[in-house]
């Protein structure tokens, strides 16, 4: 009874399954959410732009160098050392001087690797019986790819949990961190409170120690009175923001301006210094708050909540985070990292784009959308990361050649987390056995020596959930007047 339990829990649950639903999801609507997000591509050529419209994905296909395109299966691909990969379609409308010309529905841009058994695969409409005669093994789970003939799987990553704060105990005082994402730009946000109770604020392309009354001075909250007033009423937080306004030197907004523009940018002219420093307030300073000028306010409240509980764990009023529970952690899956690769290679294409688009106007060219278009601009940047596993922001080993040692260690391999955290560096903590990792992952199954513990499994019947739209959650809580403090 309990077999066949088990077994039909695995036939509706495959052991690949987060793998797969994380690709379908990226198929589905990943690539058109990229692609929504560029828009229009504004060209140098003066009344020429393009409008990006739906994107089409076929079955996996080949070109054949005597009879052209046809179907390929994956076991031909394995045999003949090709990949397995169908080709993405992309709306482009020219738009001459605001006026639309649509001439093709769609333009052929490049490739992307199929998984096996997902949505686009061939193998996933086969019955057991034909895929035995297209000589697949019926009980291989599917969830790799197949880049020039090999095998290769994307292998999960853990990570901290991003747009969420978390304040530590470090060496030299209380942190307040926030990993914040915002359209694959991930920025590394920090409020530190030293031993004597003084704030200082940190954010990407900013020396470290800007003192935290005048980077909210710049935001906004111009006098010593309105800092006061947005903290907390409680004595101990009061206390701490009194000390950090006697120790400030500007007091007003125009000074912490002319003071925080020459510490960013140091000798240079007053029209690039502010430029500077408004650039990078609004693009690195919380950019999943927002990247515009309007968003200034929500930055500055922000950043008091960091400092007050900066205050409020130094005070023991409450427990710094723990980085090891895995609630502050979250899982990116193949679909996740198909994703990111895509985004990267397809502003390649736009690049390209825009520079075809001039050099065929200087040439007197026509301006024909097919012909400005050069197909494996994209699709050899996600092959070359896919084959060799260097994916973007200098990760390594994210694609692995997939273990056929067993049927047991494919289905290992496929289920395998690792953390980016260095195998040289002991990180005794990240390496323990956490309470909330029961259920979720395998106590027992990883290797030994360097990697200890930094490489995963996930646990028999553990499923990844697929995660929500943050931005449906705001608006229910903001319509609710949900306050976050």
């Amino acid at each position: 009874m309990h077999e066949e339990l088990i077994e039909s829990y695995f036939r509706v649950n495959p052991l690949v399954s987060q793998q797969l639903t994380s690709y379908n999801y990226f198929v589905e609507r990943g690539i058109q959410e990229v692609i929504d997000r560029i828009g229009r591509v504004q060209t140098n050529v003066e009344g020429f732009e393009l409008k990006l419209g739906k994107v089409r994905i076929e079955q996996p296909r080949y070109y054949e160098v005597k009879g052209g395109y046809r179907q390929i299966l994956p076991n031909e691909a394995r045999l003949r050392n090709l990949t397995y990969a169908a080709p993405i379609f992309l709306e482009i409308i020219p738009v001459f001087n605001g006026v639309e010309r649509p001439v093709y529905s769609d333009v052929f841009i490049g490739e992307v690797p199929i998984m096996l058994k997902s949505k686009l695969c061939y193998l996933s409409a086969l019955r057991r019986d034909e895929l035995i005669d297209n000589g697949e093994d019926p009980d291989d789970p599917g969830g790799y790819f197949i880049i020039n003939g090999s095998e290769r799987v994307l292998v999960s990553i853990e990570d901290l949990v991003p747009n969420k704060l978390m304040v530590t105990k470090e060496r030299n005082g209380i942190v307040s961190k926030v990993f914040s994402t915002h359209h694959g730009f991930r920025a590394r946000c920090v409020v530190e409170r030293n031993q004597d109770g003084v704030f200082s604020a940190e954010f990407p392309s900013t020396p470290a120690g800007i003192p935290l009354p005048q980077l909210l001075r710049v935001l906004g909250l111009e006098t010593d009175d309105d800092i006061l007033n947005a903290f907390s009423p409680a004595r101990y937080i009061k206390n701490d923001v009194i000390l950090n306004l006697e120790a400030e030197q500007s007091t007003n907004k125009e000074e912490a301006v002319e003071m925080l523009s020459r510490r960013l940018s140091p000798g240079q002219p007053a029209e690039f210094r502010l430029n500077r420093m408004e650039n990078l307030i609004d693009n690195y300073l919380l950019p999943h708050l927002g990247v515009t000028s309007a968003a200034r306010s929500d930055k500055a409240k922000y950043i008091i909540l960091m400092a007050g509980r900066a205050t409020r764990v130094a005070y023991k009023k409450i427990a710094p985070d723990d980085k090891d529970h895995y609630a502050n952690k979250r899982v990116k899956l193949a679909g996740d990292m198909m994703g990111e690769l895509f985004r990267y290679a397809f502003q390649f294409l736009i690049k390209d784009l825009v520079y075809q688009a001039s050099r065929a106007d200087a040439r007197g060219r026509r301006l024909q959308v097919h012909t400005l278009i050069r197909q494996d601009v994209m699709g050899d940047r996600i092959k070359y990361a896919m084959a060799t596993g260097n994916w973007i922001a200098g990760q390594t080993g994210v694609s692995q050649l997939l273990d056929r040692v067993s049927n047991l260690s494919t289905i290992s391999h496929l289920r395998r987390v690792i953390s980016p955290l260095s195998k040289k560096h002991p990180h005794f903590k990240a390496r323990d056995l956490h309470g909330t990792h029961i259920g979720k992952l395998c106590p027992n199954e990883t290797p030994e020596g360097p990697s200890c513990s930094l490489v995963k499994n996930l646990a028999v019947m553990a499923e990844v959930s697929t995660g929500i739209d943050e931005e449906e959650i705001a608006r229910v809580l903001k319509a609710y007047d949900v306050n976050n403090g």
